[in-house]
């Protein structure tokens, strides 16, 4: 077996558990914007996220260079305007089977699913958030500051 042979399962267990961290966050996002953004039948949700998580290989790259002025003008916000066109671009495309009311609520949905599933990252291990929390060095008592404990994200 070649060295590419094996890893072959590793990157089909890596693509299906982004799949579905993906689709959770989704559902999620569907559940607390309840009305705003629906799908007709459960599939229709599965192709959802696959199609965002397509879009966002593929699409977000190009868009995110061709918008690297604004990025840097915006320290880096304008990715939320970003993400919620890749959402309503899901929405176009899927017509009545995944539905998004408006931008507005595609920007707010993208900003719900960008936070569900970085929490699912790291609650399961897979990604690269991870959040780590230690002690800060001693404190300096001729420096002002606290010696709390310092969160790394």
């Amino acid at each position: 077996m070649s060295h590419d042979e094996s890893k072959a399962p590793s990157r089909l267990k890596k693509f299906l558990q982004s799949w579905l961290i993906n689709t959770l966050a989704v559902l999620i996002t569907v559940v607390l914007l309840r009305g705003h953004i629906r799908y007709a039948e459960t599939i229709d949700l599965f192709i959802a996220s696959l199609l965002l998580g397509i879009l966002n290989a593929f699409i977000r790259p190009v868009m995110m260079f061709m918008a690297l002025p604004l990025l840097i003008f915006t320290l880096g916000l304008f990715t939320l305007v970003i993400n919620a066109c890749m959402l309503y671009l899901v929405h176009w495309l899927m017509g009545t089977h995944f539905e998004v009311d408006s931008f507005g609520w595609a920007f707010i949905g993208s900003l719900v699913i960008s936070i569900v599933s970085v929490v699912l990252n790291v609650l399961t291990g897979t990604g690269n958030a991870r959040i780590t929390v230690r002690r800060g060095p001693p404190r300096d008592p001729n420096r002002p500051g606290g010696d709390g404990p310092v969160i790394d994200v």
